[in-house]
């Protein structure tokens, strides 16, 4: 499936004001991990209140001890404080990754800006090394936009 024939699927999900911000956002992490072949795990960070770290929220994939991730730690913690995408190619080649699972490759984290401040952001680990493209950044800003709006 396509990034455009994703878009309006991730609108409906955003507009089911029936259910509760974390349904909506779990809903666009299943299907981002269903219909993109290299995403193996999708999942947001939020600012954790007042403090300079991130608490994870809803998310598919394998189960992550990383639950809180200071600012400027891992990748996560890097964009938390450059409030730039950031895409690793090689896990491997990167000193300041956390390692999640031995099966990943490769990681993409996009922030998410509200009112201009980055109040979080999407993670996604693929175990496809190097798969992520420019079209992948510009499609998960698109994403990031859609959240902004709900938060």
């Amino acid at each position: 499936m396509t990034f455009e024939t994703l878009k309006p699927q991730v609108e409906t999900i955003v507009s089911q004001t029936t259910q509760t911000l974390n349904e909506r956002l779990l809903a666009i992490c299943e299907l981002l991990e269903n219909h993109v072949d290299y995403y193996n795990w999708v999942g947001f960070y939020f600012k954790n209140g007042d403090k300079d770290e991130l608490k994870l929220g809803p998310y598919v994939g394998e189960p992550t001890d990383h639950t809180i991730i200071p600012f400027g730690k891992g990748i996560c913690g890097q964009v938390a404080v450059s409030n730039e995408n950031f895409v690793v190619p090689d896990v491997a080649a990167q000193d300041n990754y956390i390692a999640c699972s031995i099966t990943v490759k490769a990681e993409i984290v996009i922030p998410i800006f509200v009112n201009g401040e980055n109040i979080g952001q999407i993670d996604i680990d693929s175990n496809t090394p190097d798969p992520f493209s420019e079209a992948d950044e510009r499609f998960l800003e698109f994403v990031c936009e859609q959240v902004a709006g709900l938060l």
